[in-house]
């Protein structure tokens, strides 16, 4: 008898029929014995509990009737249970356990960590129908606590979250828990607002202030030191069976090493085993679980070694944008993190390499591995994965039970063949088959899907000849090996010529395919019957629309292709159709397509790179030339700036692909990027006019830039190439930015904004939408400046786009620091200086420090001030071109120089700060540079004359100043008139006005 609460108060028999239990203060009685969990209560208690003040006329004989009831109940449902309910001196009780009660299993499921498995044993409201009654109170209270409690812990969808913090909004720890589901999601922004929304309600209704943790949570989501994604394990389509004692033993072994080993041969289960562990062990580890499948690369690719990097960055959601040695950069920002490296012994050396350096210079990594051998390297733990327990020939039902190679294969027969089970008819040839298949997990699996059509008897009786006849054939392969593959090549011969064709023809796809690339690289209209027929079978694996063939199969078609020589034709239908889709990809990622055009090629980037690849090494140069033409500017998207830079450097004279690599040599920051602009520039498109000079805007180059922006303007004006147009214009409002030309700068912007949102591209409509708010922002409009970028963030972060997501963080930063916001300016250029490490963006990172920066100095953090600012300067300084932002930098370091009473450092700050805004023909920087002279020169004379010059400028321009630049320029006023009587500082202050700010400057230099 099985008894359930976590719901209305049920009874069922053993074998799952419901027992009818007549009676309300019946149920109620079974309901109070329950609460109790097997304590006895006495009987004055359960009077009281039943019946109140409306007592029967005889209390105890009534009660005494109620028990004999249920006891009949019971015996009536299943002869013998009436024992279960017991009675004795201190009362009455009910016989139950974790194994016959759900409360109590619920308790011990949360209490070993199987929040799933606890959560999935309810079916309502606790005590459903009792409720309201004062003896359920105290325990309906308790389990549902509890069962909040699992789902703070379980993995649920942001939605259903929602509506459990809406259900109970003042409750921590699904706050908490909704927080990290939305951060995860790349919902940021609304990850902060649920907090703001809990502090707003603690503080109205109950007058207090978020927890010390969730206050923690809230900073580690502003500093970005939570991942993007807390895992991107599979989810298990199956149960794992007979690995129990593997899983702890493992979970044993991450705990004690940095790196363990799963080995073993192919079927054996050790994908399987690795996800099972990691899964099981993503608590201990702060910064999430990730797999990085390694099946898809070969020894044959262009670079085994960056095609792992590239890997294990598209795992971790990471940009490549920068030129330092990427594995370096894979370990900065690993922190404590578990990596599941799959399918390692294609390129076991290359993996060693990479994961001995990751392990050396990332302490709180982790590694779990699986290959057919070891790594190799000091401190491995290698775990060899044993094939599961076969059963004895002679034993019985319960002995042969208790074997994992007979649980799993009655698990999977019986899903294929419903009603199968094992018993006395059966469990003779089970036996024999899990000792045949010697326990080999895929052997087993596949063996399976054939008892429907042959019953288990035939299917033995077929594997006894199927194993005589390859007898001979396999003797150079492990016994466990030749039965892996005699298993497989039985089911591939039970095959129909259709499915056969079908089935080694996707060998050559690199990591799954989609339904229509089945199609074209097996040369067949359609074979997604084929393909669910093969899936029945477990000879293919369904993944969310996309089908993929196990490692041993795959080695095993790939056998096949070659001996029914169509190998090298079925490659290059595979080279032909993704160099297809991905031009016919191309289009979809300038307009409203975007999204759903970056997530499918997201899913296929290995079949690219492997067509890439495949194209390079036979010589096919068109082929590679059209297809990185085609992937270039989603390379771009995806911030796979080196990846692009390999793959446009396999196909060399190309002047497509020179264009594409200028641009990229630029973004990458490097020297040979002038070299190769001039050498493709005069062959470039108006696509690769407007792509060279966007990509060298952020060098200085800003003259040879917007020429080629003029150029590229009337090529896509003539090829009436909207989106063209709309770059251009977004890209021309940058320069109008650097020269703070606020017509020009709204003109181009707001043009910019109208093109991309009616073309639906977001990419491009986040672009135009930041140089918008950088116009609000130069005019005093803070508050616009503010909801445009945070809604450029909220889009990137939507796209995941993480690069723009730090530019818009950074420009938030800039914005709170114009309004004197300086903890806010802080928080936002952490964010963004997090995250543009973490992608690699050098642009960024700089925007980030200089907000820190000037955060710092406002604050009187002059000595930090000064180390962030000194830092940039440095760097700019180490570039051969003009960088933009270092005029805005030397002031503010002048500034910080002149409050350190270092007033003749200041002076050269401010002059050299002046020559590159002059470069630039920045008016703005060129008043901040003479005001930032005038606060700090001795001669205040002259001082007044520049504050003139630069006060008729301002005027003339209509440049705002903002409350936080005042503060610097009331000082420099200050000292200026307390120096001069009042009609020398007049006189000399009416004389600049006359002067523009060069002829000011000159006089400095006189």
């Amino acid at each position: 008898m099985r008894f359930g609460v976590l719901g209305p108060v049920t009874a069922w028999t053993d074998a799952g029929t419901p027992v009818v239990v007549q009676g309300l203060k019946v149920r109620a009685l079974l309901a109070d014995l329950l609460v109790h969990e097997g304590r006895p209560v006495p009987a004055d208690r359960l009077i009281d509990d039943l019946w109140g003040s409306e007592l029967p006329g005889n209390p105890a004989g009534t009660l005494s009737a109620k028990v004999s009831q249920l006891r009949r109940a019971f015996e009536d449902a299943e002869p013998g249970s009436r024992a279960l309910v017991r009675s004795g001196p201190a009362g009455y009780s009910i016989a139950v356990d974790s194994s016959n009660y759900d409360a109590l299993r619920f308790d011990e499921l949360l209490g070993a960590g199987a929040v799933d498995k606890a959560l999935a044993l309810w079916r309502g409201p606790a005590y459903a129908d009792f409720a309201d009654d004062a003896f359920a109170e105290t325990a309906v209270a308790r389990l549902t606590d509890l069962r909040l409690t699992a789902l703070e812990r379980a993995e649920l969808p942001v939605v259903d979250l929602a509506a459990l913090v809406k259900e109970h909004p003042l409750r921590e720890g699904l706050r908490a828990a909704h927080m990290r589901a939305l951060y995860r999601a790349g919902r940021q922004s609304e990850a902060l607002e649920s907090y703001e929304q809990l502090r707003e309600l603690l503080l109205e209704e109950l007058g207090l202030d978020p927890s010390p943790e969730l206050v923690a949570l809230q900073q580690s989501i502003l500093a970005q030191e939570l991942p993007h994604a807390r895992s991107n394990l599979p989810a298990a389509v199956t149960e794992l069976i007979g690995r129990s004692d593997a899983l702890a033993d493992i979970g044993s072994a991450l705990g004690t090493s940095r790196l363990v080993t799963l080995t073993g041969p192919g079927g054996v289960g050790k994908t399987r085993l690795a996800l099972a562990s990691a899964a099981a062990a993503a608590d201990r580890f702060a910064d999430g679980v990730v797999l990085v499948e390694f099946a898809a690369i070969t020894p044959d690719a262009l670079s085994v070694a960056d095609a792992l990097t590239d890997a294990v960055q598209t795992a971790l959601d990471l940009r490549d944008t920068d030129d330092s040695p990427v594995a370096d950069r894979l370990a900065a920002v690993m922190g404590s993190r578990l990596l599941v490296l799959d399918n390692c012994e294609q390129i076991v050396e290359e993996v060693a390499a990479l994961t001995d350096r990751l392990l050396a210079a990332a302490p709180g990594l982790r590694v779990l591995a699986t290959s057919r051998e070891p790594l190799g390297l000091a401190g491995e733990v290698v775990w060899s994965v044993p094939p599961l327990s076969v059963p004895p020939l002679s034993g019985g039902v319960e002995e042969v039970a208790e074997c994992s190679a007979a649980q799993l294969f009655v698990n999977r027969a019986a899903a294929a063949s419903r009603g199968f089970a094992l018993t006395e008819e059966t469990v003779a040839d089970v036996a024999v088959l899990c000792r045949r298949l010697d326990g080999i997990p895929l052997a087993l699996e596949l063996a399976a899907t054939r008892v429907r059509a042959l019953g288990v008897r035939g299917l033995v009786a077929r594997l006894d000849d199927r194993f005589r006849l390859l007898a001979t054939g396999h003797r150079g392969a492990a016994p466990r090996q030749q039965t892996l593959h005699a298993m497989i090549d039985w089911s591939w011969e039970l095959l129909s010529d259709e499915e056969q064709t079908v089935l080694r023809r996707l060998a050559v796809h690199a990591d799954g395919c989609t339904a229509e690339a089945a199609a074209a690289v097996c040369g067949a209209d359609d074979v997604l019957d084929v393909l669910v027929r093969l899936v029945d079978r477990s000879l293919v694996v369904p993944m969310e629309g996309r089908f993929r063939l196990l490692e041993s199969v795959a080695a095993y078609c790939v056998d096949k292709l070659r001996a029914a020589d169509e190998l090298e034709s079925t490659r290059q239908r595979h080279m032909a159709y993704y160099v297809s889709l991905a031009e016919e990809a191309r289009p979809g990622l300038f307009g409203g397509e975007q999204s759903r055009w970056l997530q499918l090629l997201d899913e296929d980037s290995a079949n690219f790179r492997t067509a890439l690849d495949r194209a390079v090494a036979t010589g096919q140069v068109e082929l590679a030339e059209r297809l990185v033409d085609a992937l270039a500017w989603y390379w771009f998207l995806r911030g796979r700036y080196a990846e692009a830079l390999r793959s446009l450097e396999a196909v060399p004279g190309s002047a497509r692909a020179g264009a594409w690599r200028a641009g990229y040599l630029y973004l990458l920051g490097h020297p040979g990027a002038p070299a190769e602009r001039d050498r493709w520039v005069d062959e470039a498109d108006a696509m690769g006019q407007w792509w060279i000079a966007n990509a060298a805007s952020d060098v200085g180059e800003l003259s040879t830039c917007l020429s080629l922006l003029e150029q590229a303007l009337k090529g896509f004006e003539a090829e009436g190439n909207q989106w063209g147009v709309a770059a251009v214009l977004a890209a021309r409002a940058k320069h109008a930015h650097v020269r703070a030309d606020l017509s020009a700068l709204y003109d181009d912007a707001s043009r910019s904004i109208a093109i991309f949102r009616a073309l639906g591209d977001r990419w491009g409509v986040l672009q135009a939408t930041g140089w918008f708010g950088a116009h609000a922002e130069l005019v005093g409009e803070f508050g616009e400046a503010e909801r445009l970028h945070l809604e450029g963030v909220e889009a990137a972060e939507e796209l995941g786009l993480w690069p723009e997501v730090a530019s818009g963080l950074g420009m938030l930063g800039w914005t709170a620091i114009r309004q004197g916001q300086y903890e806010s300016a802080r928080r936002y250029g952490e964010r963004a200086l997090r995250l543009a490490t973490e992608q690699g963006q050098r642009s960024i990172q700089a925007l980030a420090e200089l907000v820190l920066g000037f955060a710092a100095r406002r604050t009187g953090a002059l000595d930090e001030a000064a180390e962030r600012l000194q830092a940039l300067i440095d760097t700019a300084r180490q570039q051969k071109e003009a960088v933009l932002y270092l005029s805005i930098v030397l002031v503010e370091l002048g500034f910080v120089r002149e409050l350190q009473g270092r007033s003749e450092e200041a002076l050269k700050l401010h002059a050299e700060s002046f020559r590159v805004s002059e470069e630039f023909e920045s008016l703005r920087g060129m008043c901040w540079s003479l005001e930032g002279i005038a606060g700090c020169h001795p001669d205040k004379r002259l001082a007044a004359t520049l504050l003139g010059s630069c006060a008729a400028t301002r005027a003339t321009e209509n440049y705002l100043m903002a409350a936080t630049e005042a503060e610097d320029l009331d000082r420099a006023v200050t000292a200026a008139r307390s120096a001069l009587s009042p009609a020398d500082y007049e006189d000399a202050y009416t004389r600049g006005t006359a002067l523009s700010l060069g002829e000011a400057f000159s006089l400095i230099r006189d």
